[in-house]
């Protein structure tokens, strides 16, 4: 059997699930989406990830077209039919259908579409061993802090690091390090001092990096907030990347050098261990 899927207030088979071609988001990228992770049938940093949408629509003059409960109601439905013990949801809200035209239509009715995908996220075998990862141009627009729609050049960094063999990428502009392709940067400096780039809009504001600078401050892990280069990221004594579709995931190589000796790090499991327990507990 395939997936229950909602668009826009109905809940139907994923085959049955239709778009128009003039949806805006099609045709020009202009929405905004949302991946909330699931563990034991929960949301996870639901409400955050919620106050994040609210931002992204108020950045592109948006409207919300159905309430915070609604939306609640409307994720929690896709859990149950679609029976996810772990795993994502995808939400994506768009200007909606118009005649293809650059400026904002003033009547589109809105399109709100979601999907549940199955993962594996508290005990995933990369957890234990560490990714690797490449350094790529950060090619992207300068509003990266709205969690647009606009993705190709996040998929073109995928897939070249894909070719190159590995896990993932984090994107370097003016010589620092950005944010990864669908995550934040984290390096660990002087054995348990955390560094991660200070919110802007060049980087997204990520809702599990939120989550972890907080626990890092119960867990008593010093931090700073400041950019760092990627040679600085090559010394660190510990490396990971964090994101609601991989919680904390460490990261052993940048660019064919390995980060504390090929393995992943203590602050690193630690954090990790952290996360979920304060996810389960929520």
């Amino acid at each position: 059997m395939g997936r229950t899927v909602y668009v826009n207030g109905e809940f139907v088979p994923e085959e049955d699930a239709k778009i128009s071609i003039f949806d805006r988001a099609f045709l020009f990228a202009d929405g905004v989406y949302e991946v909330t992770a699931v563990i034991d049938g929960k949301l996870v940093d639901y409400e955050p990830h919620m106050q994040r949408l609210h931002r992204s629509l108020k950045e592109l003059d948006m409207g919300q077209p159905a309430s915070d409960d609604d939306l609640r109601a409307m994720h929690e439905e896709l859990v149950k039919r679609n029976n996810i013990a772990e795993g994502l949801i995808y939400m994506q809200i768009t200007r909606g259908v118009a005649e293809r035209d650059f400026a904002y239509p003033e009547d589109a009715e809105q399109t709100i579409i979601a999907f549940t995908q199955v993962k594996e996220l508290v005990d995933p075998a990369k957890a234990k061993t560490g990714i690797r990862i490449i350094s790529i141009p950060d090619i992207r627009w300068h509003r990266r802090d709205i969690k647009s729609t606009g993705m190709l050049a996040q998929a073109m960094g995928k897939e070249a690091s894909k070719r190159a063999g590995v896990d993932d990428a984090w994107m370097v502009e003016d010589g620092v390090v950005t944010e990864g392709t669908s995550n934040t940067a984290f390096i660990v400096v002087d054995g348990n001092h955390l560094v991660t780039r200070p919110l802007s809009n060049k980087i997204l504001p990520g809702i599990t990096r939120r989550t972890i600078l907080k626990l890092a401050e119960t867990g008593e892990i010093s931090f700073d907030e400041r950019e760092f280069t990627i040679d600085e990221a090559k010394g660190a004594s510990e490396a990971f990347l964090t994101s609601a579709s991989s919680f904390v995931m460490p990261v052993v190589e940048i660019d064919g050098v390995k980060i504390g000796g090929g393995q992943p790090g203590p602050i690193t499991r630690k954090l990790r261990d952290m996360y979920i327990e304060a996810a389960r507990n929520a």
